[in-house]
């Protein structure tokens, strides 16, 4: 039986020694990179709608991230509230 595929830019070596590091990691180190990891994902996705759309403004960029990640009703009702709140 073959092991899941995690990734598909990493050869089966690179990763086996990925997760040998993680594994010897203490809980607070495995944790700590967590969460550095998870602040990553948002600026990631930030940075990439920024390129996509360059003429976008910063909330424009929010605004498009909220889309994408909470789902379009969400976002209209963020611009809804915003209008009515004169933002």
């Amino acid at each position: 039986m073959n092991p899941p595929v995690y990734t598909t830019d990493t050869s089966a070596d690179a990763l086996a020694m990925q997760l040998d590091c993680l594994r010897k990691q203490s809980p607070r180190d495995r944790i700590k990179k967590m969460c550095a990891m998870s602040r990553q994902v948002p600026n990631m996705a930030f940075n990439a709608i920024r390129r996509r759309h360059p003429e976008f403004n910063e909330e424009e960029v929010q605004m498009a991230f909220i889309e994408l990640t909470y789902g379009k009703p969400l976002a209209d009702d963020l611009r809804r509230w915003k209008q009515e709140q004169g933002k």
